[in-house]
């Protein structure tokens, strides 16, 4: 797939997205140790809190940054109105805020918050689709950002639902929209879109070549269906729909788990660097999380299902936004910073600009601060559960340090 880096926008522009979303990580992870696990429920506050926080503050504002500067790059135009995204990462940030605080303490505040967040988001939108309008013929990746932000749209419409109910605006079935809501950001939006990136970040960082698409293409089918599946469900209040989405979805994922391992298999490059490690563990992570699914189907558990939960969340997507960080972030500062200087005087390598020692002590105290907090989660045990965020507390500040000093890198 042909990547151009002649429509990529100003770095400037993107390090703030990568800053502020690396520093919620670090908030959203310091916020666990006030958590009682034993009172822990998918509905409680303080889990809908931190959810927002990590989603939002974390996944989403690292995402948009990398998105900014990957959609022109892959369609080789420029953006529609690059200077809206100075203001995107303003309102998600407030938004975020209010948010977190508001179902905490002061629930009038979330229709606050969501409507910050969704003037956010749907600046987002409008300006990926205007961008992706310039583009006469999509590509499988820039199809997958179209549904991911089609699915994206749909969750901030249930999201402002919930919300306005929330705060006793509206009377509605928080508990059927939370699905639907759940569903349409986290795997329509989220998961969607790192199936997108990968097909063009893993084949790139991995020089892999000559594969195969056939299993990802049918992943974004099967999962584009479980979504609206699980939409449905909440609105016809149907099991049958609930859980004809949950099997789709674990066959999608499963489906592009093998796309993943496709790619690894036709690699040329062998290093052995922090980012293959934190894919590893990413991928490892998914894969656990899908036989958890499973068994959840076959014997429903609160404890597996919160465990899963997790694991997918801090072990899949953190690993896999913080692996590729690894990556970009040298690779955007090497190009605006350095490269003009090639043949004029010596320039630095992208592996000079990672931070070794920090990255491997970073992704050493993250790794286990997720397998202990899993067993934590799942035996119902405080004291594991602390230890555990104790570990990815300190992995989470080294994340923050070397995403600093990568940025700062001369």
């Amino acid at each position: 797939m042909a990547v151009s880096q002649d429509f990529a926008p100003p770095f400037k522009l993107i390090a703030p997205y990568f800053i502020i979303g690396v520093s919620f990580f670090v908030v959203s992870v310091v916020l666990l140790f006030g958590f009682d696990i034993t009172q822990l429920g998918s509905a409680d506050a303080s889990t809908l809190s931190w959810v927002h926080v990590f989603l939002l503050g974390f996944v989403m504002m690292v995402i948009f940054g990398a998105m900014a500067q990957l959609v022109p790059v892959v369609l080789e135009v420029g953006h529609f109105a690059v200077d809206l995204y100075y203001i995107i990462y303003p309102l998600l940030m407030i938004g975020t805020l209010l948010m977190g605080y508001g179902f905490l303490d002061n629930v009038a505040l979330l229709p606050y918050g969501g409507v910050v967040v969704l003037i956010s988001l749907l600046i987002f939108v409008l300006e990926t689709f205007l961008t992706i309008k310039k583009v006469k013929k999509l590509n499988l990746v820039m199809t997958t950002v179209v549904v991911a932000n089609s699915f994206l749209f749909l969750g901030l419409i249930f999201g402002i639902l919930m919300a306005l109910a929330y705060a006793g605006v509206i009377d509605v079935d928080i508990a059927n929209l939370l699905k639907a809501h759940i569903y349409l950001v986290l795997i329509g939006y989220v998961g969607i879109t790192i199936m997108g990136m990968s097909l063009v970040l893993l084949p790139m960082f991995w020089l892999s070549h000559s594969f195969t698409w056939k299993p990802v293409k049918i992943a974004v089918g099967v999962i584009s269906i479980a979504v609206l599946s699980v939409m449905f469900s909440a609105i016809l209040k149907s099991e049958v729909l609930e859980y004809i989405g949950y099997i789709l979805t674990i066959s999608s994922l499963g489906l592009y788990f093998y796309q993943v391992y496709i790619i690894y298999k036709t690699r040329v490059r062998l290093d052995k660097d922090i980012y293959l490690y934190s894919l590893l563990f990413s991928y490892a992570s998914l894969f656990i999380g899908l036989i958890m699914g499973v068994i959840y189907l076959l014997i429903p558990s609160t404890n597996l299902l919160m465990s899963m939960a997790w694991v997918i969340f801090l072990g899949y997507i953190t690993f896999i936004i913080n692996g590729h960080l690894y990556k970009i972030v040298p690779f955007l500062v090497w190009y605006e910073r350095f490269s003009p200087l090639i043949g004029k005087e010596k320039v630095p390598m992208l592996a000079d600009m990672v931070p070794l020692r920090s990255a491997k002590v970073q992704f050493i105290f993250s790794a286990l601060g997720v397998v202990v907090t899993a067993f934590g989660i799942f035996f119902t045990n405080n004291d594991v559960f602390k230890a555990g965020i104790s570990f990815l507390t300190l992995g989470s500040i080294f994340m923050l340090k070397d995403l600093i000093y990568m940025i700062n890198y001369k």
